[in-house]
This record gives C-alpha cells, sequence and structure tokens, in this order.
C-alpha cells in the first residue's frame, strides 16, 4: 500500500538495542533512551518537528564550521549555539512571572505556559538559532491537529513571537529572527482548516438563574454584581472594602489593580442602588480583606451539611479538619476558580456551560439598547467604541425599525 503523504514517520522499537527509532522513507534515525521513555518520545516530537520544518526532509548534518558558537541562523542571525528554545522559554516565563503579578488579575502567565508546552515539546532541544517561519508553521499545523479553534491558534502564535520580540530586546538574540517569524500569517477563516468557534455573545438570564441553587452565597454575590454593573470576574474577585467610595446615591469603586492598570489607564465601576444591597452584607471591618472568600463558603457548606444530617455526630468526626493540610481554601477567589464554580453549577443545572465573562456582555447587551454605545462604552471601561462593539450586541430592534421605515 503507497505510503499516505500526510502520514507522520512512525515512533518504533530498535529490535537489537530496544532504544526508540524514528523511520523515515529513506533513513531512520535512533532516539536517546529506550523505548517508550519520556525522553524517547520528546527527542521523537523534536525530530519530526525539524523533518516538518524542513518541508518534510531531514535537515542536512551540520558542519562542524557552523555548529560553533556564533553559528548563522536560517534568518541570517548570529545567535550564541548554545541558547536553545527550552532555555529560551524558561528565561520568558520567568519575566513574565515579574511583568505580569497575579494581583492584578490577569491569566496570562497560566496562557503563556499553555502556548509555550507545545511548543517545548516540538522544538525544545531546537537551538534558537535554528528556528524560522517553516518551525512555526509546523507548530501552526500541530496546533490544528491538536484540534484548537482558530482564534486560539492565532493568539498562540501571537504569544510565541512576542517571546521573540523580548529576546531580541533583552539582547538574546539577533532582530533577524523575530522580523522572519513575523513574516508568517495568522490563520485565516475558511482557509486553513482550523476549528471555527461561535462569537462569545451574552448569557441568557434564565441560565443565569438557573445556577442560583448550585453555587454558594459568595459566587451568586459576584454573579449578581456582574450582571449590574458589567465589571470583569478579575475585578469582581478582587474587591476589598478599602476601594469603594460609599458616599452618594451611586458608589464608586476603584481597582487597586486591573487590566489596563499598566498603561496609566484609570477604572471606575460604578455601584447602582441594586449592586450597593448586594456589596453591603459583605463589607469588611479589616478593609483590606477580600469581600468575597472561598474560606467562609467552606465553612457555611460544612456548617449546612452538619445541619442536614440526621445521624448523631461522632466524637472523632466532631472536627475532620487537618491543620497540615497542602490543599486550603483561599482568602480571595481567583478567576480561574471563580469561572469553574460557575462550570459545575451550569452541569449540575443542567444549562449550557457559560463563563462569567459572558455576564460582561450581557450587561453591555442591555446598557446599549437604553443609552446606546457611548453609555456602554462608559459602563464597560472602554477606551475605543470599536471594543464595545465586541462586547454589546447590535440593536437588532432598532435595525428593524429603520428598515420598516426606509426600506
Amino acid at each position: 500500500m503507497p505510503r499516505l503523504v500526510h502520514a507522520l514517520p512512525k515512533y518504533s522499537r530498535h529490535k537489537q538495542s530496544g532504544r526508540a527509532i524514528v523511520r523515515f522513507a529513506h533513513r531512520d534515525v535512533l532516539l536517546p533512551g529506550p523505548y517508550g521513555s519520556p525522553e524517547s518520545r520528546a527527542a521523537y516530537d523534536a525530530t519530526v518537528a525539524q523533518w516538518l520544518a524542513n518541508g518534510r526532509k531531514l535537515p542536512d548534518a551540520p558542519s562542524p564550521s557552523g555548529s560553533g558558537p556564533g553559528a548563522p541562523s536560517p534568518t541570517g542571525a548570529s545567535v550564541p549555539a548554545d541558547l536553545t528554545i527550552a532555555e529560551l522559554i524558561v528565561r520568558y516565563i520567568a519575566f513574565a512571572d515579574v511583568h505580569y503579578p497575579k494581583r492584578i488579575g490577569t491569566t496570562e502567565v497560566q496562557n503563556l505556559r499553555d502556548t509555550l508546552r507545545p511548543l517545548n515539546e516540538m522544538f525544545g532541544t531546537v537551538p534558537v538559532r535554528q528556528f524560522g517561519p517553516k518551525s512555526l508553521r509546523a507548530l501552526q499545523d500541530r496546533l490544528i491537529r491538536d484540534g484548537l479553534a482558530r482564534g486560539t491558534i492565532n493568539s498562540r502564535i501571537g504569544r510565541i513571537k512576542r517571546m521573540f520580540k523580548w529576546a531580541t530586546a533583552d539582547e538574546l538574540i539577533g532582530p533577524e529572527i523575530p522580523s522572519a517569524l513575523a513574516t508568517v500569517p495568522g490563520l485565516r477563516r475558511g482557509y486553513s482548516g482550523a476549528k471555527e468557534t461561535e462569537p462569545v455573545g451574552p448569557v441568557p438570564d434564565e441560565h443565569v438563574d438557573a445556577v442560583r441553587s448550585y453555587v454558594s452565597k459568595q459566587v451568586w454575590a459576584m454573579i449578581e454584581l456582574q450582571r449590574w454593573t458589567g465589571a470583569r470576574p478579575g475585578e469582581i474577585v478582587a474587591m476589598r472594602t478599602r476601594d469603594l467610595e460609599m458616599t452618594g446615591p451611586v458608589w464608586t469603586y476603584r481597582p487597586e489593580r486591573h487590566k489596563t492598570w499598566a498603561r496609566g489607564k484609570a477604572r471606575v465601576i460604578y455601584l447602582g442602588p441594586r449592586a450597593q444591597e448586594i456589596v453591603k452584607p459583605w463589607l469588611r471591618a479589616r478593609r483590606d480583606e477580600p469581600l468575597f472568600q472561598p474560606r467562609e463558603a467552606d465553612e457555611s457548606r460544612k456548617a449546612e451539611m452538619r445541619r442536614a444530617r440526621r445521624s448523631r455526630v461522632q466524637p472523632s468526626q466532631a472536627d475532620r479538619s487537618r491543620p497540615d493540610a497542602v490543599r486550603k481554601p483561599r482568602e480571595c477567589y481567583t478567576v480561574a476558580s471563580y469561572g469553574k464554580a460557575v462550570r459545575r453549577a451550569c452541569e449540575a443545572a443542567g444549562v449550557p456551560v457559560w463563563s462569567p465573562n459572558r455576564l460582561r456582555h450581557a450587561t453591555g447587551t442591555r446598557v446599549r439598547k437604553l443609552f446606546g454605545v457611548e453609555g456602554a462604552q462608559v459602563i464597560l471601561g472602554h477606551a475605543r467604541a470599536d471594543v464595545t462593539q465586541v462586547y454589546a450586541e447590535r440593536n437588532e430592534t432598532l435595525a428593524m425599525e429603520i428598515a420598516q421605515r426606509v426600506g
């Protein structure tokens, strides 16, 4: 049977040595480590990735003159030969941990880790000087085969390009490499074979109300607060008493850190009468404490289970908490834990799973219908109206009224 053109070389066992081997059309490559070991699997991924990046041909063995420090890259840059993709990733993650502190509420560091993991699996042992546009396209193909959506792939490829730009600014590599990688275009709708997803829209009110019985009082308060303010999930979980100005008919909430804080942008969230009633029971005497705390939710859940218990509590079960427990409830919710609680509640309630950020879409849509794009822009805190268009659906009622009169 003829070999399929799109098939990948086979990962096999070398009978004589017991090591792993990858079989190409005209050549076999013996891999380090025994067959089935993580070391050999990583070497297989790297070898096949180089084969794909080289146009489905094995690269020629490097000559002695081209293997030393300062050897030219596929793009002509002078790069230290001992700097590998894996080492560059480690340095960039260390930079990101400082540049994107967790207290701001951003998930960028975790997004970077998810982005760079397949890059490390495919090219971790490859010198940076050998990484070019073909290698980046090979990674794109890998992400498509993994079933990621087109928008997600484009975002991840963009993060990888930013990593190489950072390496240039830090004088780890020359400017030719990020310039060459910038020539790789993003995937276009309908032309890439990648999965397409529907645009994120507002969550229906009935789907929100359905989860009330399946979340804690803290999580429900955060959901309701998002519905009435249009705040981001990260801004809600980080809310503290000290950040609230509670004078006048409308309160204001100024998060200490927010999404555009590093750009010098101010963020003000307005709390009307409904939002104020939600917040009041959670105000803290210690003004630096977060309003909504998972620790209290866990204590309330255990107390409720104890009240619902029919049998007598045994002395050995009076207090089964462990002071040395590895995982303890946090003092503050994170965007991830908040979203996880909502997702579990949706599954328990039998409604389509929605994320907390869709509450922001719903608020934007509702405000836009009442006060137009400018009103939604002010409430959502966008600097430009075109960004608001993403979060607020178009007012189809107005469009139909215009068409009825004019068309």
